[in-house]
């Protein structure tokens, strides 16, 4: 305490550092290329009829991406709405600036929260006519319609009406007078599947079943209603699945879902996860490292320690797994990734000091790691991946 109180009445003036003047490259950070996302898009659109919108979908910071850049650069792109998960991630964006469309996918049913989704022009994902009810007093309540989006459920067993009992609910909700219903959506569960083009498959099926019943309700006479089916796999598939409007997620930051079709894409990532070395040093043949002991040294090893382990997002499960980029060479990672360091084996290195900067994830020179090659390794997916990366990780916006 004394010691504190000490430092607090210590004259610093020929010292004026402050948290803000942390160099976000201090330690590990994301770099984050907009235009390579704004290109993504203008490519993905050109796969589409011109009558066809582009939903970008932002939600989880955009991927890991800083929701605002993505979508800054998305409707630069070519995206016409934007996807969010949370009334918080909608109101974020509102906050920034963003004026499009924003379909909020998660399900809101409290009074309280779609009246919050109301005044901030943030359209809900409606699942049910209890919530549709909540919107249309809403609505009534400020003497404006409510806009929404009606979610049908295909297939996914998760949020929507159920497709059976739609048809009768669908001709109560169009006598609402205070709500506007702008689209009518299913999600598919299976479209990155390597079957999905099997007329047989779970994915054509839920198509098929969307079709159906988007005829039984007479949709087509609306054209002011958006019929939406298709993620990103289902973009790609073909343009049975395109319908008024595609939402679109991790192809827009550079990825494909289906190896097939990857080859035949100029996607780029968006994303670059660099990290600083924080220290070096040299241990004989023998020598266990890190937690548990599992890797020993099998020479004399050089060893890199990175200021970055799992609490920052990077999985534990992938110790052991990975490696990383300096000046065109990759470095195995060794020893189990801690909660705030791992360790690289530089062995035959003079140029990697302390200080100098690695590639986790990302390009340099001919040497590519992707979020993919980290999902296998892992047993997941690359979706689980860029959303796991913490807050502590700067956003750095790189052209």
């Amino acid at each position: 305490m004394q010691r504190r109180k000490a430092i607090q009445g210590f004259n610093f003036d020929k010292y004026p550092f402050f948290e803000r003047d942390i160099d976000p490259k201090q330690r590990a950070w994301i770099e984050v290329n907009g235009e390579a996302i704004e290109k993504n898009v203008r490519q993905l659109r050109s796969k589409l009829s011109k009558s066809c919108q582009f939903m970008a979908v932002v939600k989880a910071d955009g991927y890991g991406h800083d929701a605002k850049v993505v979508s800054e650069y998305a409707i630069k792109g070519g995206a016409s709405e934007l996807g969010v998960a949370t009334l918080k991630e909608g109101i974020k964006l509102r906050s920034s600036g963003v004026n499009n469309p924003i379909l909020v996918l998660g399900n809101l049913y409290t009074k309280k929260d779609l009246i919050i989704a109301f005044k901030n022009d943030l359209m809900p994902t409606i699942s049910s006519l209890r919530e549709c009810l909540i919107c249309n007093n809403i609505g009534k309540q400020f003497g404006l319609k409510y806009s929404l989006h009606l979610k049908v459920d295909t297939g996914m067993s998760r949020l929507g009406f159920e497709s059976d009992k739609f048809i009768q609910e669908f001709e109560k909700i169009k006598s609402f007078e205070n709500i506007s219903i702008e689209g009518i959506y299913s999600h598919l569960s299976s479209a990155d599947e390597d079957n999905s083009l099997d007329p047989k498959s779970s994915t054509q099926l839920q198509r098929l079943k969307f079709k159906e019943l988007l005829k039984q309700i007479n949709v087509d006479s609306d054209h002011n209603i958006k019929i939406h089916l298709a993620n990103s796999a289902g973009m790609l598939l073909n343009k049975d699945f395109h319908f008024h409007m595609v939402r679109v997620g991790l192809s827009m930051y550079g990825y494909s879902p289906l190896e097939k079709i990857e080859k035949n894409l100029c996607l780029k990532p968006a994303l670059c996860l660099k990290v600083k070395v924080a220290f070096i040093r040299v241990i004989d043949q023998g020598v266990r490292v890190s937690y548990g002991g599992k890797f020993v040294s099998s020479r004399k090893t050089k060893l890199a320690v990175l200021s970055i382990g799992y609490a920052d997002g990077v999985p534990r499960n992938l110790s052991g797994k990975i490696k990383v980029i300096f000046k065109n060479k990759l470095y195995p990672q060794v020893g189990s990734i801690t909660m705030d360091q791992m360790m690289v084996d530089i062995t035959g290195s003079d140029e990697i000091k302390v200080g100098s900067t690695v590639v986790l994830l990302g390009s340099e020179g001919d040497k590519t790691i992707s979020p993919i090659d980290w999902a296998r390794e892992s047993n997941t997916i690359p979706w689980e991946i860029l959303c796991s990366f913490k807050n502590r990780l700067p956003r750095v916006q790189v052209d």
